[in-house]
């Protein structure tokens, strides 16, 4: 099995960024913990990280034919983007969308996800164990 892990804005600022908030890991102990999870379950997992929307639209349509699923925090890009919402539509690839924090308990603003709409579970507000939750899901 290979999977395709998307992280959008700002999560390559972990342990810098709001720690209240995020706490103190940073991206580098966020992708160790990817690779010690695949390395786990004997799975391929590729991780990629971008700050701009049309290049997490381009990785998720590069992703058709080489991956059998993608786990996505989208992060901002989960509220406001309706363009990786038909990216992740577009390539009907398996789909799991994860926040580190609970964005339901956070800014009413944060609440709505337009990329969990083509997403088939969301798993938030359980820090890196989050993706732990979203990996497992999509082997299953």
């Amino acid at each position: 099995m290979k999977i395709l892990v998307i992280n959008g804005p700002n999560i390559n600022m972990l342990g810098i960024r709001e720690p209240e908030v995020y706490g103190n890991k940073t991206y580098a102990d966020l992708l160790e913990f990817i690779k010690n999870i695949s390395e786990e379950l004997n799975i391929e997992v590729e991780c990629v990280q971008s700050n701009h929307e049309g290049v997490i639209i381009d990785t998720i349509q590069n992703a058709l034919g080489k991956y059998d699923g993608i786990v996505i925090n989208p992060a901002a890009f989960t509220h406001t983007s309706i363009a990786i919402l038909d990216a992740l539509k577009s390539v009907s690839l398996p789909a799991i969308e994860v926040h580190l924090t609970n964005i339901n308990d956070r800014e009413s603003f944060r609440h709505h996800s337009y990329t969990s709409l083509a997403c088939e579970k969301v798993f938030s507000g359980k820090g890196f164990d989050s993706y732990k939750e979203a990996i497992h899901f999509l082997q299953d």
